[in-house]
Order: C-alpha cells, then sequence, then structure tokens
C-alpha cells in the first residue's frame, strides 16, 4: 500500500506516525522543527489522511506499509517515532524489523492489550455519517452528544471532507476500523528490539501505568521511561516545546 508523506528537512532519518483518527497533518509544526537537524518523514497510516482505505487493520498490516515505504524511497534505517496508535505500529515494525529501525520513541502508549474506549465516539461519527450534516457546524452539534471534550471534537472534525456534489464524507475508514477495532487494541508482538527506545508518558494520562512497566521492559529491554509533567495524552500538543527538546536530545544521543 502506498501511503501518503509529508518530507521535510535534511540529515539522518525519522519517520513520524500519527494516532487513531488522526494524519501527518497532526505533527507538521514538530515536523518543521525537527527537520533543521534531521529528515523527517511524516506519514499517513492507512485508512487515515489521504491514505488508501483497506478492512485489514492489523498492527502486521500497518507495519508492514511502513517497511514497504522505506522500500520505496530506499531507505535503509530510520528512527521511528509514534503517538498512541501510531507509537504502536512504530513498536510492530522495530520487533518485526528491528535492523530497518534505529531507535524508536513511543508517545504515550504501551504494549498492552487496551481496553475498548471509543466506543462513543464512533458511534457519534457514525451519526453524523446517518444525519448526513451539511455544515461543519452542525457535525459538531451532533457530536456533542457523544464527545464532551471540545478540543477531541474539533480534532476529529478535521476528518470530515467535502466532495465535488458539496455533501461532507469522512476521509477516514470508520466502518473497517471499527469492525477491526480488536486488532487496533491489541499489543504489539515479536522478538524484544534491543536498540535504544524511549517512552514518554504525559503524568495526567492513564495509557502508560506503572504496572505496564515490566511489559515495557520485556519487549524493549534498552527503553527509557520519561514522564511528562502536566500533560494527558496529547502530550506532544500540550506541551510541544518539551516534548521536541525531549526528542531531539534523545535522537542526537550516542
Amino acid at each position: 500500500m502506498k501511503l501518503n508523506f509529508e518530507q521535510v528537512g535534511i540529515g539522518p532519518n525519522l519517520i513520524i506516525l500519527h494516532g487513531l483518527f488522526g494524519s501527518a497533518n497532526n505533527f507538521r509544526t514538530l515536523a518543521r522543527q525537527f527537520g533543521e537537524h534531521i529528515t523527517v518523514y511524516s506519514l499517513d497510516l492507512r485508512n487515515h489522511g489521504k491514505s488508501p482505505h483497506d478492512n485489514d487493520v492489523s498492527l502486521d498490516a500497518m507495519a508492514s506499509d511502513i517497511i514497504d515505504f522505506m522500500n520505496s524511497l530506499h531507505i535503509e534505517d530510520s528512527s521511528v517515532m509514534g503517538h498512541s496508535l501510531g507509537g504502536k505500529v512504530a513498536m510492530q515494525v522495530a520487533l518485526t524489523h528491528p535492523h530497518r529501525i534505529s531507535k524508536l520513541i513511543a508517545g504515550d502508549i504501551a504494549p498492552v492489550e487496551y481496553p475498548h474506549h471509543h466506543d462513543r465516539i464512533f458511534e457519534g461519527l457514525n451519526e453524523i455519517t446517518r444525519r448526513a450534516p451539511v455544515s461543519r457546524k452542525e457535525a459538531e452539534q451532533i457530536l456533542m452528544d457523544y464527545v464532551e471534550i471540545p478540543e477531541v471534537r474539533l480534532f476529529l472534525l478535521t476528518n470530515l471532507t467535502r466532495g465535488d456534489g458539496g455533501a461532507l464524507s469522512w476521509r477516514i475508514n470508520v466502518d473497517g476500523l471499527l469492525s477491526g477495532y480488536e486488532h487496533l487494541a491489541k499489543k504489539p508482538s515479536g522478538t524484544p528490539f534491543k536498540g535504544p527506545s524511549m517512552f514518554i508518558r504525559g503524568a495526567l494520562s492513564d495509557y502508560v501505568r506503572d504496572e505496564y512497566f515490566p511489559a515495557i521492559y520485556e519487549l524493549f529491554p534498552a527503553a527509557e521511561i520519561t514522564t511528562m509533567a502536566g500533560t494527558g495524552h496529547w502530550l506532544h500538543a500540550e506541551k510541544p516545546k518539551e516534548y521536541a527538546e525531549l526528542v531531539m536530545d534523545f535522537l542526537i544521543k550516542d
């Protein structure tokens, strides 16, 4: 599968992978900052952004997409950074193709199986499809019954696009992501990645609990675990300066 991507900078490689319902656009500002020192490739995962849709949403399939992308651009090895679902995909690449990954950075996600906690979001997305609103404001009004946090609603609504006929539709594969959600929730698997890895968690988030540390060290024995104070799950958006400094310090470290 040929993934959509954005490229900026020059130097050592870094591949950035967004989370569920996201796109490469989520990291555009950070990518430009990183691009002052390295070559950054921000990818749209399958079923997201401008990348193709496919109902196979397994971590293996998405990891294969990343390797195919690297092969298409003749990238022999690269660091990889992912947030949430993107972090899981990054881990899967490192665990199955360790010789292609120089360093791993996982943003507020651990190599564990997570419970279903996007049910209300999917209900809201499907309700918007059913009611076919004619404006984003109307779509947000519908979504308010399903998603309480305004910032999350606005984030989700970035996936609405207007077609040639003027109708709004989702650019994400809502049906495919929903039907394959059990695969998205699974833990990455493979041979432990012994290379440098950093897990960054938000102090106000429960995505990377202390009890998940053994699972991290089991698959990533050289892992560094860092906690960012005052941040939740969206740590790179909440404190972009601090997040960028953490990542760059890790990337340039021998």
